[in-house]
């Protein structure tokens, strides 16, 4: 059980308790509408992640309004505070992005700080974004208080030329047209089209992985994490939310009761069912650590043999998070999940009820009138698209995403890149080979500092047609969006040491998912004579957040915390 000091009572009994002490601070909430009797109510926290820096956060203000009204209709008193976001979508491929990983713990930081300092009895997250999902959810196990997470939904699919379009649509296109295969105006043309509202980046990328996640583990509303922004039964599902909360609040349901082993363990099913990010790794084991529960790697990889994939999503499948609504959304996923044994029926909810309970009328089987979700026994991938790989080149492990290929063994010389910059600029200049492994090194939590995606690079050479030719390996990290034969979260990584930085171009390099290795091809004694001769890179970021990060953070494979 976690270390935290919980806070089970509201305003007034703090009020009786502590005495006339405690009068300025109800005047200061009288100023803010308090009058007598409210101070017998629960005061629930509202974390809003409102911006118009990003269309996945840009409608969270109007679902915040629904949350604030139905909480106050059911006997609470909310009050509302706001946090940050990061645009990954827009910092991808830039200096920016190494603030995105960071965000996740300003995140944390923030709500935790404004519910410890403020005594709230319970908190409400608004997010859409992929770095204040996992962050909230952080927070809610360092306090746990009773808490719910509310997504502010996908966006709808871009068109043109009778296909959908999603943000990665735009990012491929650069790579066609580096590559010849499609014009300026082409090329524009899918700029112009592939977001065309608000919501959050519409495939099973990084934000909907996450948000199905929190579904799975019961710690938002069935079917809410499917729901396209723009609908009006997303912000009916955030009034419901807040309402549930201040049930929850008076019956204590913690996170501690809801965030289990098992409800991991669930949360890694529905990632490997509908083919989720590889972030979601990254951010399970850091809400895990944040829970005290005993989650690791190759839990993931205990997982990956028993799941198929059998949900087709974008970006290796043919269909977007809108279409996985209408087919039945997570809820049928985990009944089909629940009904062959793979998920925890008795696993606690916020609701209050069991996943089993929850999902009762749900059928096991899916409609027969789609086929975004697969019968389970004709699956897409027989097992799981997600593979931990250890070897020489990771010995603490790495995150390979298989999905969408042809061959899950590749031996090749490595190409070696010490930013991301440089491999993007040997990709657009048509300096990559058929046949190589690119290696970007020095973009890990403490050597980016910030672990960025490589969402351009691996994007552009899906564009440019050589998605099965090549294959890619790093200690960044990839976004939702990215497929083909790539490898991230390589630990330890280059910054520290890790055999990684050791890597010399021509050296080759084995990825054999089937056999979960990844390894130098490069003697040992070789490995020893380079590495006495490593020296560590001076760091690019000397002051401010970034210089902070990089002296707290730790490695991917413990999932780039900052208070381990």
């Amino acid at each position: 059980m976690p270390n935290y000091p919980t806070n089970q009572a509201n305003l007034k009994s703090k009020a009786i308790t502590q005495g006339a002490q405690r009068s300025p601070n109800r005047a200061m909430l009288r100023a803010v509408g308090f009058t007598d009797g409210d101070f017998d109510k629960p005061v629930i926290g509202i974390a809003n992640a409102h911006s118009t820096i990003t269309p996945c956060n840009a409608g969270l203000g109007g679902l915040t309004a629904r949350a604030e009204a139905a909480a106050k209709a059911a006997g609470a008193m909310p009050q509302t505070f706001g946090t940050i976001t990061i645009s990954d979508g827009i910092s991808m491929g830039t200096e920016g992005m190494k603030c995105s990983l960071v965000s996740r713990e300003v995140i944390a930081d923030s709500i935790e700080t404004v519910c410890r300092g403020q005594s709230l009895d319970g908190i409400l997250a608004v997010g859409g974004c992929d770095k204040n999902m996992p962050g909230a959810m952080i927070a809610f196990a360092r306090l746990n208080i009773p808490a719910i997470f509310v997504y502010g939904g996908t966006i709808k699919p871009g068109h043109l030329n009778g296909k959908d379009l999603t943000i990665v649509s735009s990012f491929e296109a650069v790579g066609e047209f580096a590559a010849h295969r499609i014009d300026a105006q082409q090329l524009l043309a899918v700029e112009r089209k592939a977001c065309p509202g608000v919501g959050s980046c519409g495939g099973m990328f990084t934000a909907n992985t996450m948000s199905s996640v929190f579904e799975a583990m019961g710690m938002s509303l069935p079917y809410s994490s499917t729901m396209a922004a723009e609908d009006a039964e997303k912000a009916d599902s955030a009034a419901r939310s807040a309402e549930v909360l201040v049930n929850a609040v008076r019956k204590q349901i913690l996170p501690e009761h809801i965030l289990t082993k098992k409800a991991f363990e669930n949360a890694i099913a529905v990632v490997i069912a509908v083919g989720g990010s590889t972030n979601a790794i990254l951010h399970l084991l850091a809400i895990a650590h944040a829970m005290q529960v005993d989650l690791t790697i190759d839990d993931f990889e205990a997982m990956r043999s028993r799941v198929p994939v059998f949900a087709d999503m974008k970006p290796s499948g043919r269909y977007v998070v809108t279409d996985l609504h209408r087919a039945g959304g997570i809820p049928q996923v985990m009944k089909m999940l629940l009904a062959h044994g793979l998920l925890h029926g008795d696993c606690l909810t916020i609701t209050g009820e069991t996943l089993a309970e929850t999902l009762k009328n749900v059928p096991t089987e899916p409609r027969a009138d789609q086929d975004v979700i697969r019968p389970f026994n004709k699956p897409i991938y027989a097992q799981g698209h997600l593979a931990i790989l250890k070897g020489n080149l990771a010995p603490e492990g790495s995150v390979a995403k298989i999905s969408g290929i042809k061959h899950t063994k590749f031996t090749g010389p490595a190409r070696v890149f010490d930013s991301e910059e440089d491999c993007m600029q040997a990709i657009l200049e048509q300096k990559i080979k058929p046949g190589a492994v690119l290696v970007i090194r020095y973009e890990g939590p403490k050597g980016g500092p910030g672990m960025r995606e490589m969402l351009s690079p691996t994007a552009a050479l899906m564009g440019a047609g050589m998605g099965d030719s090549v294959a890619l390996i790093t200690d960044g990290r990839f976004s939702g969006g990215t497929y083909g034969f790539v490898v991230g979260h390589v630990a330890p990584e280059a910054a520290v040491g890790g055999t990684i930085a050791l890597v010399n171009e021509g050296d080759s390099i084995t990825i054999d998912a089937d056999a979960s290795l990844i390894q130098l091809n490069v003697s040992d004694a070789e490995l020893a004579r380079r590495r006495a001769l490593w020296k560590p890179p001076a760091p690019r970021y000397t002051r401010g957040v970034l210089a902070k990060y990089a002296k707290l953070v730790s490695s991917a494979s413990l999932g780039a915390v900052t208070d381990a």
